[in-house]
Order: C-alpha cells, then sequence, then structure tokens
C-alpha cells in the first residue's frame, strides 16, 4: 500500500508538470491568463472536508481510513493506503514521517488515532489469535508479524522473556508479501494447523511449513493491518492503540507499557 501511495504521490507530480501551458509563438499575443484556482485551503467546510478535498486530488482511488486532529495544531492526521500521514488543516501541506513529541519523549500520536486503532485491533477474534502469555498477565500486547522477517524471529526467539516480564503476546498474521505470494500461502497453513502456537515456533525458525487448509483468518488480518497502517513486521500495538515500535526488546516494551524512561524505539521491521 505505501507503494501505491507514493506512486499517486510522483503522478500527482507529473501531471502538474505536464500541465504547464506551452510559450506564445513570437509572432503570438500571449492569452489571457486564466482566473486563479482558489487554494485548497479556501474549500468550504470543515478541515477534515479541506484535507479530504486535497487528498483526492493526489489519490482519487484511495479513501482515507481515518482523518482526525492531530496531537499538534494546525495539521490534520490521516490514515491513508497503510500509512500515517499529516496534512495541514488548509490541505496544502503533507508531511510522511511521524513527529517526535520532545516534551513526552516519545512519537506523537492523537487519541483518536490511538482509539480507532484500538477498536480495530479489537475486532480480531481472541481465537484467531496465536497466543504466549504467562500466568500472570500484567500486559497484553498485539503483534502483526510474518513468518519471514528478520525482526519477527529475534523476538520470537524472546518470548520467553516476554512472557517472564508479565507481558502476553498476541500474534495476527501480517504476510508483508502480499496475498499472491508463498508466504501468505504458508501463514494461512500456519493457521490451520492443529497445533498453532507449535506451527509458528517451528515457521519461524526457518523449519518447513506443511500445508494445510481450513476457513483462515489471515486475510481478514491483513487487512486489518493495512487499515490500522501496519507498513513492516513486526508491528507491536498496546491495548489503547499506541503502536510501540517494530522489534522491542523485552525490558523496553515493559518500561513503555508501564510508562517508566524514554519511549521504546523500534530495532526494526522488515
Amino acid at each position: 500500500m505505501s507503494r501505491i501511495l507514493a506512486t499517486a504521490l510522483l503522478c500527482a507530480i507529473s501531471l502538474g508538470a505536464c500541465a504547464q501551458p506551452a510559450a506564445p509563438a513570437a509572432n503570438q499575443a500571449p492569452a489571457t491568463k486564466p482566473a486563479a484556482k482558489p487554494a485548497a485551503g479556501a474549500a468550504q467546510g470543515t478541515p477534515d472536508a479541506t484535507v479530504r478535498q486535497a487528498l483526492g486530488g493526489i489519490a482519487p482511488d484511495l479513501a482515507p481510513e481515518y482523518i482526525g486532529a492531530a496531537p499538534f495544531p494546525g495539521f490534520r492526521e490521516v490514515l491513508l493506503g497503510g500509512q500515517v500521514l499529516y496534512v495541514s488543516d488548509d490541505g496544502r501541506y503533507l508531511m510522511q514521517s511521524q513527529p517526535f513529541d520532545l516534551k513526552e519523549r516519545k512519537p506523537a500520536a492523537s487519541p483518536g488515532l490511538m482509539a480507532y486503532r484500538s477498536k480495530l485491533i479489537a475486532s480480531i477474534p481472541e481465537q484467531d489469535r496465536i497466543v504466549f502469555a504467562p500466568p500472570n498477565t500484567k500486559h497484553t500486547v498485539t503483534v502483526f508479524t510474518d513468518i519471514e522477517c528478520g525482526y519477527c524471529r529475534r523476538m520470537h526467539q524472546q518470548i520467553a522473556d516476554y512472557n517472564r516480564l508479565g507481558i502476553a503476546v498476541e500474534y495476527v498474521a501480517f504476510p508483508r508479501m502480499g496475498p499472491a505470494s508463498k508466504d501468505f500461502r504458508d501463514m494461512e497453513s500456519v493457521w490451520c494447523a492443529s497445533d498453532r502456537k507449535r506451527a509458528l515456533s517451528d515457521a519461524k525458525a526457518g523449519q518447513p511449513v506443511q500445508k494445510k487448509q481450513c476457513t483462515s483468518p489471515v486475510a481478514m488480518q491483513f487487512d486489518v493491518g493495512q487499515r490500522v497502517g501496519v507498513n513492516g513486521t513486526p508491528a507491536v500495538f498496546a491495548a489503547d492503540g499506541t503502536q510501540l515500535g517494530g522489534y522491542v526488546s523485552p525490558q523496553q516494551m515493559l518500561d513503555s507499557l508501564e510508562g517508566r524512561g524514554d519511549a521504546a524505539e523500534a530495532g526494526g521491521s522488515r
């Protein structure tokens, strides 16, 4: 989805360049200058409507999943094509990188976006997740995972350490190569296995995946991941919708969940 959005943005730039009028011939009088189009911010209505209209001009085939107030003034926070974007209230400026809150020492995110994510993630039934939980759970995270990515495997190698700190890890599927890939089919087989936990652990250890068929939840989980803005794996979310990062070490994750020290850093996602 991020590639689709990047393509849309490039196309918008290209179309703008192609639309430049040709210079008049030397023996021709200049054409009457057309009336200037109103700026995007001049559109009537709310900032949400203005931003939606501006995005429709560059990515008409992609409808924003979410538009709401950004965690800083003057901008809307947008989920579009699997990416979190920030667009100025007048529809003129777009930023694609998540800002960092220097006061709170963590990536900035609005309560609205976190609530949206939390509701969507909670829509994935418990029985469709692969859960590694300690006897006495203090915290629960949802992890969009892939069986092939290096950081996903690294995280799973430490699953006992997360559990030892009281963190339950609930895996949901996000085969990042997409529905047409072998990765997607292998993850369906994992979710169709009679012992999902064993099948997932074996797959993450690099063992061949035994082919299985069933009514699989993988496609639904992949769709939810795209809608909440997952564009790499692992993607770790707290219960309130906060994205804690990509790979996060056990102690970093605990510190972040309990609000101690700096926010956890994303060690990586692929």
